[in-house]
Formats: structure tokens, C-alpha cells, sequence
């Protein structure tokens, strides 16, 4: 099934316009999810909204928005209000500039989406925006409007699409001083840098995502399996950390350690095990976790569709 797009609209350079899709480019819909529970009766935890001085339930209808100016005092506003003032780019991607990736602070970024033309129509203008963007060697920046708020967008090639990264406002990044003008200014000794670079150097490589395990993730999928087991569940001795005192000893120690970790692969016995991804570990489940895209495929491949369950929120 294909994915649903979160937004539909325009994408315009100057007087260059296509219709475009925007999906998110992340999920954690494959994570373990846990309900809450009435631990008396077993049975799930049901969340209403209740006004908050009568205790009586309120229907969706009789919600409306508000903004508090004292305590207890707020100015309603209505959706029909908030659709009046809609921005342009609740609509339409304008491009407004073109940076160089490099200026973009890295705590500027929130989330990546991935772009693509809208149907069968307006795939020559994306291709000349996607390929201006890539031959100028730049990113664009535009505004979207998702969930109600516009938000700053950062477009780049990718394959034959686009990715667009949500970007912050000025006023939503913390200013580092606050954290940082506390921070003891240190004489670093070059003896001291020289060791560090070695075990840089010794643990220098390309960033390949698909080589790094989520541990907690199969952590509970193996303490899942063993509930279901019946096993008796003990706590595990957690490792004690070293209390470092002498620094220049403790950084010659992680040369040798590290010396150590390079030689050891070519003495074992047999291959490095390798890590076991989280989805690989879903299968691994005695029964298939509710809500699981993989455990889903896997249950309908089995039996027959009965009708479509509604999962309960």
C-alpha cells in the first residue's frame, strides 16, 4: 500500500510551478509501543476531555481553540478565523533563496520529508527545479505550511525527488551562551591532543547507518519473548563506570585498548556476529506485536481478511 502524502500543493520558482507531494521520509511506526494499563482489571486506559471545573465530558463539537491571557481568562478562536488568515504557503512551496548547505546550523533541522510530483502532470517542471537545484550546487530554502503552522523549508536532489527539511525559527533555537560560558577554559597539552588523534584516528571510518543496532529496541523485544515464555525475569548486574584521576593515563590506556580491539578480529575463531536489526527481531516474536507493519503482512498472509478491525486509540 502506498504511502499517504501529508501535504498536496504547489512547488514554484519564480514563474515555474508543478504539483507536488510531501511524505515523511522517517517512521517510528516499526518501534515497540507499550498501552497503558489498569493494573487492577488488565483492561486499557481510555483518555476523555473533561472541562476542567465541571468534570463533564466535552464532544469534539463543543471544542474550540483558545488563547490564554490571564489566568483563567481566554480569547476563542474559531477555525473559521484561523482559515482566514491562511498563509499562501498553506498551499503553494514558494522558493525564496538558495544557500549553501554549509550555512544551515545543525540545530536548525527538525525533520525530513521527501517530494514528488503530484500525478502524471508537471514532472518536466519539477525535473528543471530538482536539476537547477543540483547544478547550482545549493539548497533551496521555501516555506510550507504543515498542522496549522508555516514552517521554513530546506529543499536538495535526492535520486530522481526531492528531500525538504523542516528548518526552525530563530526564536525556537536556545542561545548556547547559557550553557556553555560556564564551562572552565583548559590548557590542553599536545601530549594530551597526540594521544586523542591516535584513538581518533584508530576509530576513523564512513558513517554507514545500517551497521548500528538499536539496543533498546531488542532489548525489549527479548524480554518480550521471555515474558511470553513464562521466564523469570532477574535484573542484570550493570557494568560500574571507572573513576578517571590521572587523564594522561587514562588516554594511553584507550590507545592500547583500542590497539587491542584492531588485533583481536584477526585472532577469533569465528566471524564477528552480526548486529540484528529491530525488524529482523519483530519476527523473532513467539506472537506478532499488534500494530507492526511486518507482523500485520505476516498475519494477513496467513488467513483470510474477516473485515476490517478499527484499532482502538
Amino acid at each position: 500500500m502506498a504511502p499517504r502524502a501529508n501535504w498536496k500543493g504547489f512547488l514554484r520558482l519564480s514563474l515555474v510551478t508543478c504539483p507536488v507531494a510531501l511524505y515523511p521520509a522517517t517512521s517510528d511506526s516499526e518501534k515497540i509501543s507499550f498501552n497503558q494499563l489498569n493494573r487492577q482489571t488488565g483492561h486499557r486506559i481510555k483518555y476523555v476531555k473533561v472541562d476542567a471545573e465541571t468534570g463533564d465530558e466535552v464532544t469534539n463539537e463543543d471544542i474550540v481553540k483558545g488563547y490564554e491571557l490571564e489566568k483563567g481568562q481566554y480569547i476563542e478562536v474559531s477555525k473559521e478565523e484561523l482559515e482566514e488568515i491562511a498563509l499562501e504557503s498553506t498551499r503553494t512551496i514558494e522558493i525564496d533563496e538558495f544557500v549553501d548547505k554549509s550555512d544551515i546550523d545543525a540545530r536548525y533541522l527538525i525533520r525530513p520529508y521527501y517530494i514528488r510530483p503530484d500525478g502524471k502532470v508537471g514532472h518536466d517542471a519539477f525535473a528543471v527545479i530538482r536539476e537547477t537545484i543540483r547544478e547550482m550546487n545549493k539548497v533551496a530554502i521555501g516555506r510550507v505550511v504543515l498542522t496549522n503552522r508555516e514552517h521554513i523549508i530546506a529543499l536538495e536532489p535526492m535520486d530522481k525527488g526531492l528531500v525538504g527539511t523542516l528548518l526552525r525559527y530563530p526564536y525556537e533555537v536556545r542561545s548556547e551562551a547559557e550553557y556553555f560560558d560556564d564551562i572552565q577554559d583548559v590548557k590542553v597539552t599536545k601530549d594530551m591532543l597526540d594521544l586523542a588523534r591516535h584513538i581518533v584516528n584508530q576509530k576513523a571510518g564512513r558513517f554507514a547507518p545500517e551497521k548500528f543496532e538499536d539496543h533498546y529496541e531488542t532489548a525489549l523485544i527479548d524480554l518480550i519473548n521471555e515474558k511470553r515464555a513464562g521466564k523469570v525475569i532477574r535484573p542484570k548486574e550493570r557494568p560500574k563506570g571507572e573513576n578517571v584521576v590521572d587523564l594522561m593515563e587514562a588516554l594511553r590506556r584507550s590507545v592500547g585498548k583500542e590497539v587491542g580491539k584492531q588485533a583481536a578480529p584477526a585472532k577469533a575463531d569465528k566471524p564477528a556476529k552480526k548486529p540484528r536489526k529491530a525488524a529482523a527481531g519483530q519476527k523473532e516474536m513467539l506472537m506478532p506485536i499488534a500494530g507492526k507493519k511486518a507482523a500485520a503482512r505476516e498475519t494477513s498472509a496467513k488467513k483470510p481478511a474477516a473485515g476490517a478491525r478499527r484499532k482502538s486509540a
